[in-house]
């Protein structure tokens, strides 16, 4: 009896927007040789990012299933969420996805497919098909490929090493008439494809933390410098920030956490990454400015001990709080620098950044290009989410501000 075929599928989707315009790409190797054999990738106009994964994974599967009905299928995907659903460890509720799952466990028979969770850089392969996707339906309208291994050969794949320098001028010819083919293939695919991939953009989904005894007071509460406090949350903040981690679990879309490192911070980020099973990470650019001897004090105290000094303040980006506190240029600095680091370090991702209200209105001011002055102008509440996108040309764009539907 012929032994079954052993295949990896590596697959992968995005969202640009989350819901916004998505696509997915998924490959089918040769467990054995890391062959390619099957490259698939799609546009799906407007759906989640978790969506995009399954379909990712329902077309890999059946790519899979397609070469060999009965072979066994190692799945290899970057999305913890669909993996430890696939496993059986996390319950599936959400509407959108349990058909997805459901058609995907349909696919082979039970115990033929086991599911492995790899980290990003593990899966370019098929993050590239993604955004190949992605790209090509949002210059087209539409786009679909399936390739083989023989359109992938002919599209220009490496010839082993034992075979290189020994091609004749006929098989130059045929190598070139197959890559030929199977760009038209792509072309009629993706009728005006052209512009460079930049990649799925960086989402940062900025939470500002939940109530401190402080808040309901309207108090200055910064960096907690100069005798100034850092207090933790209160009980009514720790309520706001399990609400807020209970949406977030619902939407299924944040990859990693990163939090100020303040106590506040540290303990909103540290209640919701435990509901979503994810580790914190601390970043100090994202802590709130230092308010020097302000600290504690209500914006009518400030304002009758020290008024020439906060006239200034809000005249001018560049003053100081009294005592040699933090300007509001030193802050957007430090932020923009945080910023350009986690765009670095999470590429294509959702990332939830829990930080305060002056950072996160920095962060949408400069992805606006707007004046210093209109952080004046901004409302952000406690508990509430906004967020940013970031693409790889510099460009970004805002999806979100204050939402608190969530606390509702």
């Amino acid at each position: 009896m012929r032994e079954s075929r052993k295949f990896i599928v590596e697959a992968d989707g995005g969202s640009r927007g989350n819901p916004g315009p998505a696509g997915y790409g998924c490959v089918v190797l040769d467990a054995e040789t890391g062959q390619t054999l099957v490259e698939v990738a799609e546009y799906l106009g407007v759906v989640t990012n978790n969506v995009a994964e399954y379909r990712g994974l329902l077309a890999g599967l059946r790519a899979a299933h397609d070469l060999d009905p009965s072979a066994t299928v190692r799945v290899r995907m970057d999305s913890k969420l669909v993996v430890e659903q696939m496993s059986g460890r996390w319950k599936i509720k959400h509407p959108d996805m349990k058909p997805l799952a459901a058609q995907a466990v349909r696919v082979f028979p039970p115990g033929r497919v086991t599911y492995e969770w790899i980290p990003r850089e593990q899966n370019k392969h098929a993050d590239r098909l993604a955004n190949e996707a992605m790209d090509g339906g949002a210059e087209a309208g539409a786009y679909g490929v399936h390739r083989t291994a023989a359109d992938l050969a002919g599209a220009g794949a490496t010839a082993p090493d034992d075979t290189a320098g020994t091609r004749t001028a006929g098989d130059a010819e045929a190598a070139d008439t197959r890559a030929a083919g199977a760009v038209a293939r792509a072309v009629v695919a993706a009728p005006g494809w052209g512009p460079p991939d930049m990649g799925a953009p960086a989402t940062f989904v900025l939470l500002r933390h939940g109530e401190t005894p402080l808040t309901p007071q309207k108090r200055f509460s910064g960096s907690g410098g100069r005798g100034g406090s850092d207090p933790s949350l209160s009980d009514a903040g720790r309520e706001q920030a399990r609400k807020t981690a209970a949406a977030l679990a619902r939407r299924g879309t944040i990859q990693a956490v990163v939090s100020s490192p303040l106590a506040r911070t540290r303990e909103t980020a540290r209640i919701v990454a435990d509901r979503l099973g994810l580790e914190v990470a601390v970043e100090e650019g994202l802590r709130e400015t230092d308010f020097g001897v302000w600290e504690g004090l209500t914006f009518t105290e400030v304002r009758e001990r020290h008024p020439d000094d906060l006239n200034a303040w809000l005249a001018d980006p560049d003053a100081e709080p009294t005592g040699g506190g933090e300007s509001f240029t030193a802050t957007a600095a430090r932020v923009a620098a945080a910023r350009d680091e986690l765009v670095a370090a999470y590429p294509g991702r959702t990332v939830l950044l829990v930080s305060h209200v002056t950072p996160i209105k920095t962060l949408v001011r400069l992805a606006l290009g707007a004046p210093p002055e209109s952080l004046f102008r901004m409302e952000l509440s406690a508990a509430s989410l906004s967020a940013v996108a970031y693409y790889a040309d510099g460009n970004a764009s805002v999806r979100l501000f204050n939402d608190t539907s969530h606390l509702r």
